[in-house]
Formats: C-alpha cells, structure tokens, sequence
C-alpha cells in the first residue's frame, strides 16, 4: 500500500517527471484549477515552464493558487464553462499552445433517484461546458492558423456506480474527442482524453468514511492514485512528450476500469451478496455499511 495524500509531498516538491524545459515558452490554459486535479496540473505545468492561465469559477480560489505560484508567470480568469460567452473571452484574452480541460462535477446517487434537474447540471458541466472549451479553442488555433493540443479530464466509467450522469455526460466527451481529433487534424490540433480512477484528492472528504475507505481496493493495484498521477498524464499527452497521439483516452486506474468496483455511496446488500456467494469465507464484515 502507497502512502495517504497527506504524507506524500505537495506538488512543490515532488519529483518532475519530465525535463523542467518541456513547456518553456508555452502558454497552457487550465480549466478546474482550483480543484484538486486542476491544481496539480497547473503546478506542474508551470514548473515545467509553462506560462499558465487559471481558470475556474471561484475568483477567491484562484486567487490563492496563483499565490502559492508566485514565483512562476500566471494567469487569473474566472469562467463558468457553461457561459460560452465566458469560454470565448477566456481564449481572446489568452492566446495558448495547449489546453488541459479539469473542470467538471457531479454528485453520488442512484440514478433512480435523480432529478431531472441534478441531471441536467450535471450534463451542462461535463459535457455542454467542454463542448464550449473544445470548440473555442479550436476556433481560436484555426484562427490563428496555428495547432494545439486538447486533454480532457474525464472519468473510468468501467465499475463507476452511482454517478450515471457524469459517466453518462463523460462517455459523450470521449465520442467527441474521438470524432474531433479527426476533424481537427488538418488544423494541427491534437485531442486525448484521461481518465482517472479511484484518486485520492480533498473532495474524498464529501463522502462516507466507509465508502472512501474502500476505494484503495477497487483495482488491482489496491491503492489509490493521486492527482499528481493525473497531471502527469495529462502533460504527457497536452506537451511534445505525445506529439503523434490523437484521438486516445489514456486509462490511469490502477487497472480498475478492467477489474474492479467503485461505488461512490453504499454497495447494495444484493452486490454484497454476490461477493460472498464468490467467496464465503470472506465474512459479515465485507462491508461495514448498512444497505440502503
């Protein structure tokens, strides 16, 4: 088993994974900046020379991140991505070499139990708000007459319970980047996707003790990942490191999205069943939660 968050070092400190020269002389856009994921994205990307771009809805947030990246060249600017008018003033005021798209939310529940209304927020986040990302900035590239370079944060569907409509709304933003990177080829602008597993990140506060308990188990490596993992990923596939890849999601899970659960609230007693019928021995205790 890794170590927690907690006692691994802060994106400071840790390691770069790359020649810290790789992005010298780019601009790199952020989108969730502020969030647990984006945050480690923008700290790598600025110590590997880029120059960055903060985005995200809370200015206050942002504010803080660019303090604590002082010593680099930053960008603020605050943006809802589903106001594409919004969108469109972020890439006229920060002409950029690449994009790394981490702005997203959703929220655990059945989705027999959703709201139309949950479910439509959750859509014009994940997947009406990167359609605008996307398209601005390949508005911007073609009118430009330069390429770029597309990520997009999206989740491991494979074994995700109860997030249907982020899985729903992110299986749309792979299909999409898939038909664009096509699309978008004549005009040098490359489109991947990442998508993350179980990673450990602050926003593990919002759910039950028990449940986030569980998810160091949910793949084969049996641990959890960290946003560090992901920012790695996304500047492996956003920089020169990938400069013949398109069109790709790159799973970082563990493993978990071929073998695996991750449910986000309670397993239902009849999954837990299932377990025990497998495997017996493995006792009352496979679960701490009650049923729903």
């Amino acid at each position: 088993m890794t170590a927690p968050v907690s006692s691994l070092p802060g994106p400071a400190d840790r390691p770069l994974p790359f020649a810290p020269d790789l992005l010298r002389g780019q601009t790199a856009i952020v989108t969730g900046a502020a969030g647990g994921i984006g945050r480690e994205i923008a700290y790598l990307a600025a110590r590997l020379g880029a120059r960055v771009v903060l985005a995200g809805r809370t200015p206050a947030r942002l504010d803080a991140l660019a303090g604590e990246l002082a010593a680099f060249p930053v960008a603020v600017q605050a943006v809802d991505v589903r106001e594409r008018d919004a969108v469109d003033a972020l890439f006229a005021a920060h002409p950029c070499d690449l994009v790394i798209h981490a702005a997203g939310g959703q929220f655990p529940q059945p989705a027999i139990e959703f709201s139309a209304k949950g479910f439509r927020a959750v859509i014009a986040t994940n997947l009406e708000g990167t359609f605008h990302v996307m398209q601005a900035a390949a508005r911007a590239w073609r009118g430009a007459g330069r390429g770029g370079s597309l990520v997009n944060v999206v989740v491991s569907p494979r074994g995700l319970h109860h997030v249907s409509h982020t899985v729903a709304a992110r299986a749309g933003v792979v299909a999409f980047s898939e038909a664009v990177a096509v699309e978008w080829a004549p005009l040098g602008i490359r489109v991947n996707c990442v998508a993350p597993g179980a990673i450990e990140t602050a926003g593990w506060a919002a759910y039950a003790p028990e449940v986030a308990a569980r998810y160091p188990n949910s793949n084969p490596l049996r641990r959890a990942g960290t946003a560090w993992d992901i920012a790695t990923a996304c500047i492996f596939l956003a920089g020169p490191t990938a400069g013949f890849i398109t069109g790709e999601t790159l799973e970082v899970s563990g493993g978990g999205h071929l073998w695996g659960e991750t449910w986000t609230t309670a397993k239902p007693a009849w999954f837990r069943a299932a377990s025990r019928a497998f495997d017996p021995d493995l006792g009352p205790d496979l679960d701490q939660e009650a049923a729903p």
